[in-house]
């Protein structure tokens, strides 16, 4: 039986994701912050979750972030950029996760395939980046993308089959996305996945270190 940890379970993402995997007849560990009291940007909390797990994942998501954080909206423009704000988006967006891939030796399998995968977005994408706008979210999730390919590369020597990659799940109809889908087409939480089991299923060790969409198409750096 696949051995599959969420963090960040209970939103939008994390949640369908953890119904789909048992769907499936996976054995899943959840952990978030409102039900488990699981905070990533602490350093504290993360050892001491972390410490009561037992036993290697096959995969880890790390379905953790958000768009708006204490009433600060993504901003239009560089001049509306504060340091609060954007400290508190690399806080959960970026250092988040590195803090959950610090532990992620002992989190994967190290004598079979293995996946980390870490949420990602298409605006963090520097070379996608044609309007502007919404700076500090695309500059944390840019970061994160950088974690991510520098982590895959110390992993492999360890883990050979370890596969570490971000990937964008498209547009979802949540909470998190709702003041901001205007016209821009959008999924179900349960339709993204959906996809997002698709890819993560096809992967292979080639494709650690990427930056991958829903349909397992790469995204520019």
């Amino acid at each position: 039986m696949k051995r599959i940890l969420i963090i960040g379970a209970s939103g939008g993402i994390g949640s369908a994701l953890t119904e789909a995997y048992r769907a499936q007849g996976a054995e899943v560990v959840g952990l978030s912050r409102s039900a488990d009291g699981l905070d990533v940007t602490d350093e504290a909390s993360v050892e001491a979750h972390f410490s009561d797990l037992e036993g290697r994942f096959d995969t880890v998501v790390v379905a953790t972030g958000a768009l708006e954080i204490d009433g600060a909206e993504p901003e239009k423009t560089i001049r509306a950029v504060s340091a609060s704000a954007m400290m508190d988006q690399f806080a959960l967006n970026a250092v988040g996760p590195a803090l959950v891939l610090r532990h992620s030796g002992k989190l994967l399998r190290k004598d079979a395939r293995s996946v980390f995968a870490v949420l990602s977005a298409r605006v963090g994408s520097i070379g996608d980046n044609k309007i502007g706008g919404w700076v500090s979210y695309r500059a944390a999730k840019a970061a994160v993308n950088q974690i991510v390919r520098t982590a895959a590369i110390e992993l492999a020597r360890t883990h050979p089959g370890a596969i570490c990659v971000t990937l964008h799940p498209g547009t979802v109809a949540t909470p998190f996305t709702e003041k901001y889908l205007g016209r821009h087409p959008s999924v179900s939480p349960e339709q993204a996945a959906g996809n997002l089991l698709t890819v993560m299923d096809a992967l292979t060790t080639e494709d650690t270190g990427n930056f991958l969409d829903w349909a397992g198409k790469p995204v520019p750096w």
